[in-house]
């Protein structure tokens, strides 16, 4: 990993937030192509055979190229930390990715923003992924008490490829958070995307997801999660297209309510093709009173038994 020697201190900082949220450390391995981000400030950049990563400082904020060559297998995920050290500002990071035909890549991305009172993060990714290849993007977040997020991704899954993409902010407070993802897949490609989001006091989640099966036989499974307490307001949209012969899409939401909470959720199924099918699962409400009374008969009290199906359901084990 080459580090820029006066920027040594912030990114000893970072790895000590890695190591207080029981994140992976490694990851900060020469071993592991990665960019680390420190506000507008690239801090860290490592390369290894098959990825290059280019980045560039811009106003508030980093643009970062990765390109996968093709027929390229990693045994580590590509690492891309972004992180903001103060309690005030705002941030823009830019990535744009590239994947090369027949190629198997993990990213493991993390948004570290702890001490945050007044901060602003926007992410925007678009992520194309060539003929054959699969992609698993995992994208966690650790923030502080005052985090406005905006993200946006766009991503194009080619002919026989495959995307998974998951965002995870359920130890930290949303406060407010905006993400949109929008999705174009080509002939037998494959889309699946699960978002869990957990909101609290008065936090604010708007949540929408995009697919476009234009491509014969693709398919996209959309799964989110939200658990919405206090006064919190979530809004969920899932929009599934199908244009494509034979493609198949699903969506599933499951929100779960608790005190004065408002939740809100949109599907929108629309199909262009008499040859494609679209399906649509949604549960919004109060937690399952049947699972409650067999943990309670348990000994569990009622707020235990409620904050471990809370846990199952936002696979916090």
């Amino acid at each position: 990993m080459t580090i820029k020697v006066d920027l040594t201190r912030e990114y000893e900082a970072l790895v000590e937030a890695y190591q207080r949220e029981g994140l992976d450390t490694s990851l900060f391995g020469d071993r592991i192509a990665a960019i680390i981000i420190s506000g507008d400030k690239i801090i860290g950049l490592n390369n290894v055979p098959g990825v290059e990563i280019r980045g560039e400082e811009i106003e508030k904020g980093v643009r970062a190229e990765v390109k996968i060559a093709e027929g390229v297998e990693l045994p580590f995920p590509i690492h891309l930390c972004t992180g903001y050290l103060k309690s005030e500002g705002y941030q823009r990071v830019i990535f744009d990715i590239n994947v090369g035909k027949n190629s198997k890549v993990r990213f493991t991305s993390h948004c570290i923003f702890p001490y945050a009172k007044d901060f602003t993060h926007e992410a925007i990714a678009r992520i194309k992924i060539g003929e054959g290849s699969s992609v698993l993007y995992d994208d966690e977040h650790v923030h502080g008490e005052g985090v406005r997020m905006v993200g946006k991704t766009e991503v194009e899954v080619g002919r026989n490829a495959r995307y998974t993409g998951k965002f995870t902010l359920t130890k930290h407070r949303a406060k407010e958070l905006k993400l949109e993802m929008v999705a174009r897949l080509g002939e037998r490609a494959v889309l699946e995307i699960e978002t869990k989001v957990k909101a609290v006091k008065d936090d604010c989640v708007e949540m929408k997801e995009v697919a476009y099966l234009e491509g014969a036989h693709s398919r996209a499974n959309l799964r989110s999660t939200a658990i919405a307490f206090d006064r919190a307001k979530v809004n969920v949209i899932n929009e599934a297209y199908g244009f494509g012969d034979y493609a198949k899409g699903h969506v599933e939401c499951h929100e779960i309510v608790k005190g004065d909470a408002d939740v809100q959720t949109v599907p929108l199924l629309r199909v262009k093709n008499d040859k494609a099918e679209l399906t649509h699962e949604a549960s919004i409400g109060r937690i399952n009173e049947a699972q409650l009374i067999q943990l309670m008969a348990k000994g569990l009290t009622e707020d235990e038994a409620a904050e471990l199906i809370i846990k199952g359901l936002l696979g916090e084990w």
